[in-house]
């Protein structure tokens, strides 16, 4: 009799880590009705708008995807988190994500600093993880005295937009070679690993051209009032300013520079993406505003002009870049799934390793040894608060 109860109670304990595997896998099992992706994303915040759009674009493109069939026959969940742009809250959304809610990939946070705090959990969990806008160097590997470290990608991290050294390139050769800026001033934010990154290359690849940085001037995430540091500009000779931030900082730069009397172009990257600018900055300073981004709506590429046509069907306004790179993300790991032939974690890191040529709406991207997106870079001009043109950008 004993004995018969220690079977029982080995057949109990059997059945209850089987279970709790089950469990664990959300419904991505081989006989599951759904597989889960996670989405960690900053919805409230300081970077709402980022998370927000990004949000909007996965939700377009699951409808899509589920509608035609889903993958493989099974329906995409979407586990939705927010994050509240906090670092320490991406990692507890992270971890619930990864061991709690059997995602078996996640999609997300939207900024450099916050995708970089959730990728120790990626690699502890095994479970790849892939943002549309993380674009600081170190992302996917380490990076040190301006060149990747060999040998260092991190396995299970993958982005779709470019890297900020990319950017910094690519604004430099444009300031240079397009407007004819010879003697350029920087203002950029001092707390922010991407300011810094896109401010580093910019000036790098600047001089390299013959091009002079006459004066470098610093601000910190939550600065209000930058009279002090644009005072000190007025007086001298420049041709642009290179402007590296976030839009909340960079609306509030851009209103107070006008207002000065500083009228050259002001040139930045992708953080200026926010329908937010044009209300710091009014719509009167905003222009000869010159930016690098990932896509523009003025773009008449039959893969574009659906995606807007979608978006705006659904959410009854135009989409902003970072609805697209939330589309195309969603539709990458997707499209990742479908090409692993299981929904695995494992599979999907190597699907997603392999992409090439994946088409997309922020252009046909495929992923390098060093899961960083290769595809064109696009300069947006502003004028009156408004998107006026789009052209791509020599790098």
């Amino acid at each position: 009799m004993k004995q018969m109860k220690k079977w029982m109670a080995l057949a109990l304990a059997v059945a209850m880590v089987v279970s709790m595997a089950l469990t664990g896998c959300g419904g991505n099992d081989e006989g599951g009705e759904t597989i889960k992706i996670g989405v960690n994303y900053e919805l409230s915040g300081a970077v709402a708008t980022y998370g927000q759009s990004s949000v909007d674009g996965i939700q377009l493109a699951i409808d899509e995807i589920n509608a035609a069939g889903g993958v493989g026959g099974k329906q995409i969940e979407l586990v939705q988190m927010d994050n509240k742009s906090d670092a320490a809250e991406v990692v507890s959304v992270a971890t619930r994500l990864m061991t709690e809610e059997g995602v078996v990939a996640v999609i997300g946070p939207a900024t450099s600093g916050n995708f970089k705090a959730e990728l120790p959990i990626a690699e502890e969990n095994k479970i790849p993880v892939l943002s549309g806008s993380a674009t600081a160097n170190d992302v996917t590997v380490d990076y040190k005295d301006g060149e990747i470290v060999a040998g260092t990608t991190k396995e299970y991290a993958f982005r779709i937009c470019f890297s900020d050294s990319y950017q910094g390139v690519g604004m430099a050769n444009y300031a240079f070679k397009k407007l004819g800026a010879q003697k350029v001033a920087v203002i950029q934010d001092k707390s922010s690993d991407y300011a810094e990154g896109l401010a580093a290359s910019f000036i790098e690849t600047f001089q390299s051209l013959g091009g002079t940085i006459v004066a470098q001037e610093a601000y910190t995430t939550g600065d209000t009032d930058f009279n002090a540091i644009l005072t000190s500009l007025a007086g001298k000779d420049f041709d642009a300013i290179w402007l590296p931030g976030y839009y909340q900082e960079v609306g509030l730069i851009i209103k107070q520079a006008r207002a000065l009397g500083i009228d050259v172009p002001v040139l930045g990257a992708d953080g200026f993406d926010s329908p937010v600018l044009a209300e710091l900055a009014g719509e009167n300073a905003l222009h000869d505003v010159y930016y690098s981004n990932h896509y523009s709506s003025l773009n008449e590429d039959e893969t574009v002009t659906a995606f807007i046509e979608a978006f705006k069907e659904k959410y009854g306004k135009e989409p902003d870049a970072f609805n697209a790179l939330g589309y195309d993300a969603a539709k990458l790991v997707c499209d990742a799934i479908e090409r692993a032939g299981e929904a695995t974690p494992e599979a999907i890191q190597q699907a997603l390793a392999s992409t090439a040529d994946f088409k997309a709406v922020t252009g046909t991207l495929s992923i390098d040894e060093n899961h960083n997106a290769q595809k064109a870079l696009v300069v947006i001009r502003i004028e009156g608060g408004v998107a006026v043109s789009a052209e791509n950008a020599e790098v």
